[in-house]
This record gives structure tokens, C-alpha cells and sequence, in this order.
């Protein structure tokens, strides 16, 4: 005898399983949880990745600054975006090449020699403390010195591994930047995606006045750069400095470490001027202040009227966290990150500003 099919139970009648949660507010505490691992695992996942988000940040910054080349070249020629971001790439990489073939052979001679003069000025540094009963100069010291110097010397591998490491964290950073730089809408629209609907319209316009920010803080960097590393090279060539080309190009490159990079160029010329004689050494110290004085207080203040306003003490602390936890790159990526906080922080401020006030005008209908 066929026995006849039975029916399907009802959703009353289905017995509850172990995953099934039928009080609302166990249910809403079990969601609440799991977004709170969720956000924990971000942060742990942030701290894991922070080294190749720091490499996609400086891919930002150098795209921020073909982008804002592109934007200046697009007033003169109304061409296609890649275009102009290809003559900005072909116009630097000529540079790069005219000022290795035409510069570099004698700017490497001159680094080349800068060691030596260094190591000299170090040694008449020591002389000279001892001379003055600061320290005491004995064979043991010297074969502490001698000691240091070869076991500084056993570290040259590791050194050239974390070099060529430096080559190509560079390299990426490159060609995020030319990918950034060419269509940078995917990009934005895509952070906008991840976010809440509401929340859209107000991230991407914020996001615009980030890229506006950096731009304008890129552009008074490399204007700070150019105008430091000329005018040091000029003044130290018109007195026959040695190595004065070397001296501004590093003035030049370190100014973009503002409130760091400044000293140690500082200090490199002082003791260069000083292998030349007393009078070399004091006019070194006094181009220094003439020019550093200028750059701080006509050059910087000038361009920063229309860049991000950034407290130099605050600008100070975050080189300082940035460079103890990612180094070279973190140091000279601090900036943009700092203005970009701050761009983030007062536009979340407006917004809570502007919902509080259309609540109290709520309340008050």
C-alpha cells in the first residue's frame, strides 16, 4: 500500500535550529558584536598593510603632482587629459636625463669627494676637543673609532639590500602615481561606493577639496624647493665654495622635509665652508641664515596664504611619528597625510555643525 506524502511542516511547526536566534534584541546584540569584530579586524588588518598603504598614499602624492601639472598645462592646451599628463611625464623624464648627462658627471665627482672632506672636518673636530680637554685622543680611542668604522663597514650589504629595497618601493610609487594621474574618477568613485548612499555626495566633494589641498601643497613645496637650492647653489658658486652645485641640489631635495630638512643642509654646508678656511666657513653659516630666514619668512608665508595652514609644531610632531614609524618615506610623506586629516576633520566638523544647527531650527518650528 503507497503511503501518501507528507506535507511540509509550517513555519510554527519547523523545530529551531542552532544557529536560529528568535529574540530581537539577542539578534540586534549579535549584529552589534559582529560589527565590533569587524572594525577590530580593520584596525589589525590596517596595522598589518600599513608599510604598502603608506607606498599607495606617496603613488597619491606624485599623482596629486602630475595631475596638477596636467591641470596647469590644460589652460595653455585644450587637449586630452593623458595627453598632457604624457607631456608632463615626457618633460620630467627629459629633465632627468639633460641634468644627468650635462650635471651629473660632475656631481658625482663632487660626491665622491664629499666624504673625504667630512671625514677631514670630523678629524680637526676631534683635534680640536682635545686641545680643549673635552676628550682625549689615546690609542684606544682611535681603535674604537677604527672598530666602529669597520663594523659600520660589515653593514654595507644590508645597506645596499634596503637601498635597492628604497629603488623599488620608489618604482611602485611611480606607477601608481601615472595610473592616478590619468583617470583619477574610478578611483574616487569607487572610495565613494564603499561608503552609505547619504553619505556619498558629501565624501566625494570632500575628496575633490583633498586633491585641491594636496595640489596646492605640492605646488608651494617644489615652489620652496627650486627658489632654496638655486639661490644656496648661487651664493656658494659666487664665493667658490667647493661642491656648491652638490650643496644646493641637496639643499633643494631636503627642502621638502620642512623644519628637518633645513639643518642637516644646514650643517652639511657649514663644514664643507670650513674645509675651505675660517672666513668660507663663516660666510657658509652666514648664507644659511640670510637664506633660510628669507624662505621662512617671505617665500613660505607667500605660498602658504593659498596652501594648507598647517602649524609648523604640529607639522613638526607628525614628521617625527611618521619618520620613527615608516622612515625616509613616512618623514617625507607627513605632510600631505597631515593635510589631508585636516581637510577630513574640518569638513566631519562643518557637517556635524550644520545637522546640529538644522536641529535646533527643527526643534524651534
Amino acid at each position: 500500500m503507497a503511503q501518501t506524502p507528507r506535507k511540509p511542516p509550517t513555519p510554527r511547526q519547523r523545530r529551531a535550529g542552532p544557529t536560529d536566534i528568535r529574540d530581537p534584541m539577542v539578534r540586534n546584540e549579535a549584529k552589534k558584536a559582529l560589527i565590533w569584530l569587524g572594525i577590530a579586524g580593520l584596525m589589525v588588518l590596517l596595522v598589518v598593510l600599513a608599510q604598502p598603504l603608506m607606498v599607495v598614499f606617496g603613488g597619491m602624492v606624485f599623482g596629486a603632482l602630475l595631475d596638477g601639472g596636467a591641470r596647469l598645462l590644460g589652460r595653455i592646451l585644450p587637449i586630452p587629459r593623458i595627453w598632457r599628463v604624457a607631456i608632463v611625464l615626457a618633460a620630467a623624464t627629459g629633465f632627468a636625463i639633460w641634468f644627468a648627462t650635462y650635471a651629473g658627471s660632475q656631481i658625482a665627482l663632487q660626491a665622491a669627494a664629499l666624504p673625504e672632506i667630512l671625514m677631514a672636518q670630523a678629524q680637526k673636530g676631534l683635534h680640536w676637543a682635545e686641545r680643549h680637554r673635552l676628550i682625549t685622543l689615546n690609542r684606544s680611542t682611535i681603535q674604537t673609532f677604527t672598530e666602529q668604522a669597520i663594523a659600520g663597514a660589515a653593514q654595507l650589504p644590508s645597506v645596499l639590500g634596503g637601498l635597492f629595497g628604497g629603488m623599488a618601493t620608489l618604482f611602485l610609487i611611480l606607477v601608481l602615481g601615472v595610473y592616478f594621474a590619468i583617470d583619477p574618477q574610478p578611483y574616487q568613485r569607487g572610495l565613494a561606493w564603499m561608503l552609505p548612499g547619504e553619505s556619498r555626495p558629501f565624501f566625494e566633494q570632500m575628496f575633490t577639496q583633498m586633491g585641491h589641498t594636496m595640489r596646492r601643497l605640492l605646488f608651494g613645496r617644489l615652489v620652496g624647493m627650486v627658489i632654496e637650492g638655486v639661490t644656496i647653489g648661487l651664493a656658494l658658486s659666487a664665493y667658490g665654495v667647493p661642491m656648491a652645485t652638490l650643496l644646493g641640489l641637496i639643499t633643494g631635495v631636503l627642502a621638502f622635509l620642512p623644519n628637518i630638512g633645513a639643518p642637516v643642509s644646514g650643517l652639511l654646508m657649514v663644514m664643507v665652508g670650513f674645509s675651505g678656511g675660517t672666513s668660507m666657513g663663516l660666510y657658509c653659516i652666514g648664507v644659511y641664515i640670510v637664506v633660510q630666514g628669507i624662505d621662512g619668512n617671505i617665500v613660505v608665508p607667500m605660498v602658504a596664504k593659498k596652501t594648507a595652514d598647517l602649524a609648523p609644531a604640529l607639522v613638526l610632531a607628525m614628521q617625527l611619528m611618521m619618520g620613527a614609524l615608516f622612515g625616509i618615506l613616512g618623514l617625507a610623506l607627513a605632510d600631505p597625510m597631515l593635510a589631508m586629516l585636516k581637510v577630513l576633520l574640518e569638513r566631519l566638523a562643518a557637517r556635524g555643525a550644520m545637522a546640529h544647527d538644522g536641529a535646533e531650527v527643527t526643534e524651534q518650528v
